[in-house]
């Protein structure tokens, strides 16, 4: 498995109907700070692929979504599990507090 990206149309089903915890990166292509996030999120998700499935939602084309996780600064994180919101992080994160995060 690899980074997906969500959008509205596949959030149903890859992250409100996932079986297993979804990591979402709630970003932009503007932001830096977002950008240097990218290789810790596919490092995340190559070492734990299979138990946790990682997501990239642009802030810019999917303003429903960032709306409605009420994302007022990015880099936002936010675990999923099972269809319920378990909680967010804001800013650069490194891989281990990332990690601790999942851990919710």
């Amino acid at each position: 498995m690899a980074v997906i990206t969500i959008t509205n149309d596949n959030f149903e089903e890859e992250v409100l109907k996932s079986e297993i915890p979804v990591l979402l990166d709630f970003w932009a292509d503007w932001c830096t700070p977002c950008k240097m996030m990218a290789p810790v999120l596919e490092e995340i998700e190559k070492e734990l692929s299979g138990k946790i499935k990682v997501g990239k939602v642009n802030v810019d084309e999917e303003a429903a979504l960032a709306l409605k996780y009420q994302v007022m600064s990015i880099p936002m994180f936010i675990v999923m599990k099972h269809g319920v919101f378990e909680g967010k992080t804001v800013g650069v994160q490194t891989k281990e507090e990332l990690l601790a995060f999942l851990k919710l």
